[in-house]
């Protein structure tokens, strides 16, 4: 059963292009990727956990091979996360699913998984690079040193929700080249910070056990904001690594072997 399926599932009138890999009657991995990345940012952690298990992924809204919706509302939490849902229902309709995120695929995957609607649908939360808006929110209104640091590093949102202005700077050919995307995709991608970035989130705890893969050198993503999570989570592992954001493209036996050490330890417990 290792054949790689490809699919199509349709949520909110976008068809979303997915990705199967690995026995379906073992434990699922769900596999959500970030911006400006599409479903491809997992195929050597895919490739390492296919063999224990039925590995999912997708390309997200607006990204890879899936449609893009009309209009920027089409990019609100709620709507990724009825994309999610979808997926999950269309894949593993019967077993919880042990969950995987980075970048934006991560926090999407936290308004989730801190949802009381998916609370047995999800058995775990592999999170990377891409915190919850409503903890980080809460973090970021404390007055701290810290704080101050993770708004330097996030620069590039405030230019991100400017109008028009990335959408000339993305047609560069050299650019598009060095992340590794194409121009429509790094269009669509604006959408995801300017419909969500800059609402006031609600902080939601979760019960879902949840592992935090810290890449300590992330550019983008302080471990200090990552660790402000631990207070919203009753079952919280941390692994480090000292690498940057990309750390699922640069060291992916590594990711994937801290997510099935973790899982198992999930499924023996459960």
């Amino acid at each position: 059963m290792d054949a790689v399926r490809e699919r199509s599932v349709w949520a909110g009138g976008v068809r979303l292009a997915v990705r199967e890999e690995g026995d379906p009657a073992r434990p699922t991995f769900l596999l959500v990727h970030g911006f400006p990345d599409d479903m491809s940012v997992w195929d050597g952690v895919a490739a390492r956990l296919r063999g224990s298990g039925h590995v999912v992924r997708y390309d997200v809204r607006g990204a890879g091979a899936s449609q893009a919706p009309d209009g920027r509302d089409g990019y609100h939490l709620d709507r990724l996360v009825a994309d999610l849902g979808a997926v999950l229902e269309a894949t593993s309709p019967t077993a919880p699913v042990h969950l995987v995120g980075h970048d934006w695929g991560s926090t999407q995957a936290w308004h989730a998984v801190t949802d009381p609607a998916f609370a047995d649908r999800i058995a775990s939360f592999t999170t990377i690079s891409g915190p919850d808006l409503g903890h980080a929110g809460h973090w970021l209104r404390r007055p701290s040193v810290a704080a101050v640091n993770q708004v330097l590093h996030s620069w590039y949102i405030g230019f991100f929700k400017l109008p028009r202005v990335p959408e000339l700077v993305f047609r560069s050919a050299w650019l598009r080249g060095r992340l590794g995307a194409g121009e429509r995709d790094l269009r669509n991608g604006l959408e995801l910070y300017r419909a969500n970035v800059g609402r006031r989130w609600p902080a939601r705890p979760t019960a879902v056990p949840v592992l935090q893969i810290v890449p300590t050198r992330d550019p983008y993503v302080t471990p200090q904001l990552v660790a402000s999570a631990e207070r919203w989570c009753e079952r919280l592992t941390r692994r480090t690594v000292p690498v940057g954001h990309w750390v699922v493209r640069t060291h992916p036996e590594l990711v994937a072997s801290w997510i099935t050490e973790f899982t198992q330890r999930v499924n023996h417990a459960a």
